[in-house]
């Protein structure tokens, strides 16, 4: 007679444990990484991490339900050649996609536009060897540079997303005027960055979806 409630007691066990593993929520997919190369916009000079652009666009990802881990790998005062350099360091091998963003110090030290594509093209395509998805952010140079360099640079990154058909996102500041700028004029305060974030989340949102 003794068995007979140990049986109960182990069979009411075991359903209860089933029942448990059924509700329990099935554990979750790894997120993939997004990786942004860059420079000082994507380091957050001058803002918290929170409000800078890895973060940001975390949540803009998020907001249209593509979550993503993104890492920020800006160097302030990096050109695209210093961004090649350390590329294999810096964008790390579980990358999904790298967001290229560099090229803003080449205008600032007036570089040859042919170096900074020369750079650019390389980074692209060591990318892309590595199965690892891109998305091309292009500068417009202010017309202070002189109209011939501007149009020259500004043409460096729709030719390179043509050539190694990459998505491009066309202008990395665009919308992004002087009351969206910190004192310096030059790098996007808080709002500024949600504005980049917000054009950005779309075109990486796609670049995740094809990459899987």
């Amino acid at each position: 007679m003794a068995q007979a409630p140990d049986r109960f007691v182990m069979r009411r066990a075991l359903i209860a444990a089933a029942l448990v593993g059924a509700a329990a929520p099935a554990l979750a997919a790894p997120r993939p990484v997004v990786t942004i190369l860059g420079d000082s916009i994507t380091a957050g000079l001058g803002l918290p991490a929170a409000q800078a652009l890895p973060a940001q666009l975390a949540a803009a990802l998020a907001r249209l339900g593509a979550p993503a881990l993104v890492r920020g790998a800006g160097v302030s005062g990096d050109t695209a050649a210093d961004g090649l350099a350390r590329l294999d360091f810096s964008v790390q091998a579980d990358t999904a996609i790298c967001v290229v963003a560099l090229g803003g110090n080449d205008i600032l030290q007036g570089l040859d536009p042919k170096s900074t594509r020369a750079s650019l093209d390389a980074i692209v395509r060591r990318l892309t060897a590595r199965k690892i998805g891109v998305v091309l952010a292009g500068l417009s140079a202010p017309p202070a540079v002189g109209a011939d360099y501007a149009r020259d640079f500004a043409a460096i990154f729709p030719a390179i997303a043509h050539a190694q058909h990459v998505a491009l996102y066309p202008d990395l500041l665009a919308g992004v005027g002087p009351a969206l700028r910190q004192g310096d004029g030059l790098h996007p305060n808080a709002a500024g960055v949600r504005i980049i974030a917000a054009g950005l989340a779309p075109i990486v949102a796609r670049a995740l979806r094809a990459h899987r």
